[in-house]
């Protein structure tokens, strides 16, 4: 009993020093308001140019000013409302969607644009996403695998809304859905070439969520390019079944420290549990999704950052024509969606940096393979 309780007081802390980490970095983020993310300092990107185009809250939706179904004239902007997992600022998955979107409306391709955020409960996000689309919202993007059944249900009652969802490359056969995910095994790769090498013969540690997604890609394409630069090199990875459990990656983290990684990688929101004892340990830190940089100055070494505005600038496109959907998109390295950002406050040595930028070329020309499975 006296170990339960020791248990459930230390994950308590974890948790809040995760919490604490996020804040300090972002700030506070109101609830459904898209938030850009500061700049990480002195950040340099080393990317191909592109080559082609916890209690989930209630989500409110805006009163229609547009009836749904109707077309919006050629370049319009479009009303876009978009599901968020988490928070928009969590440096992870759902700030990559956030900033694309604002990116978006800065560009005059959004009139107006709604946020629901901390969507983890599957029901309310159902209801979130059928709110929208009776509002007369022109695009309704859920950004979560998780979302996929809800909009197979939703999407026929509302042939003339396009829905957007991923990662996952399936529209379910509807006209009005549009399928979209990422690459994630090609920065992986990059990550792990990088990684073997800091870790000069020591191990490695990867901290999942569910085994599923774009998630599983950079996992297994980490893995796979430490193993390609150092065959011996021990990748270790722990799946903690949570996108969402900073307490979890954190313990999984603490657990690699403790057994000799030096270099640490992770994928989805529950990572910030895991970055907090890479910072505390001194321990380098590759991250995905979004630049992590801030949260850690000096373990982060680089991050792949999803540039989901390769997807979004098509899908509008085709909205401003009068076509809802019916597509698949995958972002990558080659087209410019995703994109390898590293922290020129981390002293990264020269030749593990060039180690990098060789493999983005290989993977890009098509002479490097990830070899993942399912990319």
């Amino acid at each position: 009993m006296k170990t339960s309780k020791n248990r459930a007081l230390r994950r308590s802390i974890i948790m809040l020093a995760a919490i604490g980490l996020v804040a300090a970095a972002c700030g506070s983020s109101a609830k459904s308001t898209p938030t850009t993310a500061t700049a990480a300092p002195s950040a340099t990107t080393v990317a191909p140019s592109a080559t082609s185009a916890p209690t989930a809250p209630a989500s409110t939706a805006p009163t229609a000013t547009q009836p749904a179904g109707s077309t919006p004239s050629k370049g319009a902007g479009l009303r876009v409302a978009v599901i968020l997992p988490s928070a928009a600022n969590d440096l992870s998955f759902s700030q990559s969607m956030s900033d694309a979107l604002n990116r978006m409306k800065d560009a005059g391709l959004i009139s107006e644009l709604k946020v629901s955020e901390n969507m983890f409960v599957v029901d309310d996000a159902a209801a979130a996403i059928r709110s929208y689309a009776q509002a007369g919202f022109d695009i309704v993007i859920a950004h979560g695998s998780q979302y996929g059944g809800s909009l197979q249900q939703i999407a026929p009652d509302f042939p003339k809304v396009a829905f957007a969802w991923g990662t996952a490359a399936d529209t379910f056969g509807l006209p009005n859905v549009t399928g979209y995910t990422a690459a994630s095994d090609e920065g992986g790769y990059v990550m792990g070439v990088m990684g073997a090498m800091l870790a000069k013969g020591s191990s490695m540690g990867v901290i999942g969520p569910i085994e599923v997604g774009d998630a599983k890609l950079y996992n297994d394409g980490f893995a796979a390019g430490a193993k390609a630069q150092d065959p011996n090199v021990k990748v270790g990875v722990n799946y903690t079944e949570s996108f969402s459990d900073t307490a979890l990656a954190a313990e999984a983290a603490t657990s690699f420290v403790t057994g000799g990684a030096k270099v640490l990688t992770g994928s989805s929101q529950m990572t910030v549990g895991a970055v907090g004892v890479a910072k505390n340990s001194g321990v380098a830190w590759f991250a995905t999704n979004s630049n992590q940089t801030q949260l850690a100055p000096d373990v982060v070494v680089a991050s792949q950052v999803y540039k989901w505005d390769v997807v979004l600038k098509q899908l509008f496109a085709k909205v401003n024509s009068g076509s809802y959907g019916g597509d698949t998109y995958t972002i990558n390295l080659a087209n410019g969606g995703e994109v390898i950002e590293f922290n020129d406050a981390y002293k990264l040595p020269a030749d593990v940096k060039a180690a990098g930028a060789k493999a983005i070329a290989g993977i890009t020309d098509g002479s490097i393979k990830t070899g993942v499975v399912g990319s």
